[in-house]
């Protein structure tokens, strides 16, 4: 098995990479099909906020690849701004560093 990566997508309407007035029940429709490429490409779509007023989306999956991520982007025909890897760190991670200094 593949080592599993943590990515973040942004998707910005001001640059054409977020659906102009999508509605929350269009979304749902299409994050089905968002799905269904992320299970063809092996990517876990673990959460996706939403700002629909704002017309702005960020989405964090987990990939083998940043690869992987575009592809399901290009199988639904959604562009993106950028796919950043990232690592989860939480105030608590924070905490601990500190203290093993």
């Amino acid at each position: 098995m593949q080592k599993m990566k943590f990515f973040i997508d942004t998707h910005d309407q001001t640059r054409g990479s977020f659906p102009a007035e999508i509605s929350k029940e269009d979304f749902a429709g299409f994050y089905e099909a968002y799905e269904t490429a992320c299970a063809e490409e092996g990517v876990v779509s673990l959460r996706i906020h939403v700002g629909f007023d704002e017309g702005r989306a960020f989405c964090l999956n987990m990939a083998p690849s940043a690869e992987a991520v575009r592809r399901v982007h290009e199988k639904v025909g959604l562009m993106f701004d950028t796919i950043t890897e990232v690592t989860t760190v939480t105030p608590g991670d924070m905490y601990f560093v500190g203290k093993a200094a």
